[in-house]
């Protein structure tokens, strides 16, 4: 619970970089989200090279964060492996929170940069960029450092979002 509730979104990160021990568990947390029928529909992108990593922001505009993060990663879904159709976001989704809650369990810091559903040039210039085959979509992109900015945790929890039974 304590990851949960301290998490929050990070977009300064310092210049030390995040062990492949770390990277194996947060890819771990990711690929232990649930999934319908267990189909498992996602790809991880896992990016440390400069050059790229410094391209990102250049294909999307709120992304200019990258530029310090010592790495990235990029969640996409693969439709084709589906078997039951249009769930691919939500499977990717909770993969992404589970990153986010690993990040925040390891001490690190990410943000969620949302690709889809924009999936015009966005996509199109992910695809490019990345080598992603025509039929996997990106989703979003994960930025992970060490954190140079501290943010205190946010009590998000809303009585009147509660319903009994009923609306």
């Amino acid at each position: 619970m304590e990851a949960i509730l301290k998490r929050r979104s990070i977009r300064k990160y310092t210049k030390q970089d995040v062990s492949e021990q770390d990277v194996q568990s947060i890819l771990k947390a990711a690929m232990s989200a649930p999934s319908a029928g267990n189909q498992q529909p996602w790809h991880f992108i896992v990016i440390r090279k400069r050059s790229i990593l410094n391209e990102i922001p250049k294909i999307h505009p709120y992304s200019n964060m990258m530029k310090d993060a010592p790495l990235a990663i990029v969640v996409c879904g693969d439709p084709t492996i589906e078997r039951y159709k249009g769930y691919w976001v939500q499977d990717c989704s909770a993969a992404i929170q589970n990153i986010l809650i690993a990040v925040e369990d390891l001490g690190l810091g990410a943000v969620w940069v949302g690709i889809y559903p924009e999936e015009s040039a966005k996509a199109e210039d992910f695809r490019k960029l990345l080598n992603i085959p025509e039929h996997v979509i990106p989703l979003a992109v994960i930025p992970i450092g060490h954190p140079a900015e501290t943010k205190p945790p946010a009590d998000r929890y809303n009585d009147a979002r509660v319903h009994s039974d009923t609306w």
